[in-house]
């Protein structure tokens, strides 16, 4: 399908932002082939802007980020749309500080998931989630097709930056398109030193709730980290011409 909107100078600009941060996502290897999204807030309340269905997060460009509506009409741009919008749709509108949506298939926070163990602020990364222990959606580990699925997992994720999607993947939300990316890289990474320490045996000790939210304030700027992720996409044969 191919919409003939005009697309306006800031309609560009994000077509270009969504398209960044894709590309980011898929040099951390938070790809899974051609699945997974990210988000961004149409600014004149027509809808979501995200990546076309079909194209790995590596290889989107801006001709293939597409503008949904709120129940999932394509109003610009060419292709198919990923049949999960509902997570952005629903995760946006329930959250007027939301204005980005990451969902991915994120392999260590998967298995991290299923072993139903708290998530310890074992490192700086844990501390961006915890305290309280990380949201858990588990009303279903399949893809979220409806509405009402997407309204069940926004209200899991509550006003949280981040939850767990049991048996399928993570969801991560942000004030800005930096905020959400570097959230859903950070949890991986959070996962998977978890993950780690607890092959090494039982885990021991991990911050306090007032060190780690201490450090939640302090320890990542999302800006300057995704500032830096923009520069190790360029230089990536796998990221493209950010």
């Amino acid at each position: 399908m191919i919409s003939k909107m005009v697309l306006t100078e800031r309609d560009r600009a994000i077509r270009e932002q969504v398209a960044v941060a894709s590309r980011v996502l898929g040099v951390e290897d938070l790809g899974d082939f051609v699945l997974g999204h990210v988000s961004v807030r149409d600014p004149d309340g027509r809808g979501v802007w995200m990546k076309a269905t079909g194209w790995g997060f590596e290889e989107i460009s801006p001709d293939r980020v597409q503008l949904l509506g709120w129940e999932g009409q394509i109003l610009a741009g060419e292709g198919r749309r990923h049949v999960e919008y509902p997570i952005h749709t629903e995760i946006i509108r329930a959250r007027r500080d939301v204005n980005s949506v990451v969902h991915a298939h994120a392999p260590h926070a998967v298995a991290f998931a299923s072993l139903q163990v708290p998530l310890r602020p074992i490192s700086h990364e844990g501390g961006l989630f915890v305290p309280p222990d990380i949201a858990r959606f588990t009303k279903t580990g399949d893809l979220i097709l409806t509405r009402e699925l997407g309204e069940a997992l926004a209200q899991t994720l509550g006003g949280r930056n981040a939850a767990l999607m049991v048996h399928h993947g993570i969801a991560t939300a942000g004030e800005t398109v930096e905020a959400a990316v570097v959230a859903a890289i950070l949890l991986e990474h959070a996962c998977r030193k978890q993950l780690l320490a607890m092959a090494a045996g039982e885990i021991r000790t991990w911050s306090s709730d007032e060190e780690a939210l201490s450090k939640r304030s302090r320890v990542y700027s999302p800006e300057l980290i995704y500032t830096y992720l923009v520069r190790k996409a360029q230089t990536s044969h796998r990221g493209g011409a950010v």
